[in-house]
């Protein structure tokens, strides 16, 4: 761990980055880990769709710690992309308009998963919207063709596979996909404040969590080899 920061409150350092997320969306994948289009949409003047723009848009590299609520870290990753604040300023504002007071940003995978942040801590500098891992194409394992980095967050405000982003005037308008527990949706999930939830004790969900982790990591490992076995060509893994 020398040359990183030390861990956060209640978390343990893996070696290896697994492909992790609820149950229900391990044998979800995109169809193509190639990026076609990001749709933006909500409280805006006008719903746009996000194609060579994104691209226009200045590459930045960064090393981010990626931290799972789950309790488990891995450190030292370098992700390139786009910064949110840039896409925001130069796409979102200068074509789709958001309407006064649209900050409550909701984002959605090709997997239906969704998760939201407020605008305000997207436009860190060190939140990006994501395509290479390490030097590499993200590869559908950690959210091709596109996913939301935010280091600051917990890896379930991270979301992967992205393929629309809205901008909501009232977090009314946002609906979590079922079964997903409201105990877990926690409104910033940042991680030096440790809000892994909401209701349930930070300790107690720690404990639950831990229980989890291993169980995750095999369920996902088995449906991305059932993945490759199919033999699904051009598809990055």
């Amino acid at each position: 761990m020398s040359e990183h920061e030390p861990l956060p409150p209640g978390q343990v350092e893996l070696a290896e980055f697994p492909r992790f997320g609820l149950g229900k969306f391990a044998n979800r994948f995109p169809k193509s880990p190639v990026f076609e289009a990001l749709g933006v949409g909500g409280d805006v003047a006008q719903e746009i769709r996000v194609t060579e723009a994104l691209s226009a848009l200045p590459r930045i590299e960064q090393q981010s710690d990626f931290h799972c609520v789950t309790t488990w870290s891995v450190l030292g990753l370098v992700w390139s992309g786009y910064r949110f604040g840039d896409f925001y300023e130069r796409i979102v504002v200068a074509q789709a308009q958001p309407l006064a007071g649209a900050e409550f940003v909701v984002f959605r995978g090709e997997d239906d998963y969704c998760s939201s942040l407020p605008l305000s801590d997207l436009l860190a500098d060190d939140v990006l919207l994501a395509d290479r891992l390490n030097g590499a194409d993200l590869g559908i394992a950690h959210g091709a063709p596109l996913r939301l980095i935010a280091p600051a967050h917990y890896g379930f405000k991270n979301p992967k596979h992205l393929v629309a982003i809205e901008f909501w005037r009232d977090a009314r308008n946002y609906r979590f996909p079922q079964p997903y527990p409201n105990l877990m949706d926690h409104p910033r999930g940042r991680v030096a404040a440790e809000e892994r939830g909401r209701w349930v004790p930070t300790l107690v969900l720690r404990y639950l969590y831990r229980l989890i982790v291993p169980f995750t990591i095999r369920a996902f490992k088995r449906a991305l080899d059932r993945k490759r076995r199919k033999g699904d060509g051009g598809i990055i893994f």
